[in-house]
């Protein structure tokens, strides 16, 4: 597995794809933080608060990801190669959590030099270091399990078809639907809009925002992972007959 999460890394970096998933990550958060005037510019807000960042982030990464994953498998179908992926002394789970954490790492490199905010709006806090880390650390957390969630999705959308295009666009809609659309479908689901509401990934986000780590949502996220892992695994399997 660490040969194929090597090659997937490699691959990414080898191509324009992970230069350019980063730059346009931190490009767009840059923009709509430091220079677009709106809700989201923290220099305006007059709060030395990152709570744009995380508003602003899932929503980026709802396309970002999806443009990284979709090659993943329909590449593969598109170019006859996964048989001979099939061929190598790798079980199946093997080869999909090499393509799950190879995606992750991107992602996850693009991430880090958001740090650099943290620093900038603890510097010029007033007094100085006048921002609540607990509430910046827990998101940064339900940050990094949002992603992971987001990119099990989009590697078992890439099964689906050896156009990449397809797998783009079928991602974004399941990611999008369990990021917003429990919260969505809960204004009317009268008394049960609060357990509607749980069901997607956007409530439990916001939990972890709050600087708490409840391992309800730590266990939701690991759940939705897994479980669009799995069904990679079970779609793979059938692929290969």
């Amino acid at each position: 597995m660490k040969a194929l999460l090597l090659r997937e890394i490699k691959s990414f970096f080898g191509s324009p794809i992970g230069y350019l998933v980063i730059a346009i990550f931190l490009l767009l958060n840059g923009l709509f933080l430091w220079v677009f005037e709106g809700e989201f510019n923290i220099l305006n807000s007059g709060f030395a608060d990152l709570a744009p960042f995380f508003t602003l982030s899932p929503w980026i990464l709802i396309f970002l990801i999806p443009a990284v994953t979709m090659r993943s498998f329909s590449d593969e179908k598109k170019q006859g190669t996964i048989e001979l992926l099939f061929t190598k002394p790798l079980s199946i789970w093997e080869i999909v959590n090499g393509k799950f954490f190879g995606a992750l790492v991107l992602i996850v490199l693009a991430i880090v030099p958001t740090l650099v905010y943290v620093v900038v709006l603890s510097s010029y806090g007033n007094p100085e270091g006048n921002i609540d880390m607990g509430s910046t650390l827990g998101s940064y957390f339900g940050l990094l399990f949002l992603i992971a969630g987001y990119t099990s999705i989009g590697i078992f959308t890439s099964t689906f078809s050896d156009n990449q295009i397809v797998a783009f666009i079928v991602s974004v809609f399941l990611c999008f639907f369990i990021y917003f659309g429990f919260e969505g479908l809960s204004g009317f689901a009268g008394g049960f809009a609060g357990f509607i509401a749980s069901l997607g990934m956007d409530y439990h986000f916001k939990s972890m925002s709050r600087g708490v780590l409840d391992t309800r949502d730590i266990i939701y996220f690991l759940s939705v992972t897994i479980l669009f892992l799995s069904l990679t695994v079970y779609k793979l399997k059938s692929l290969k007959g």
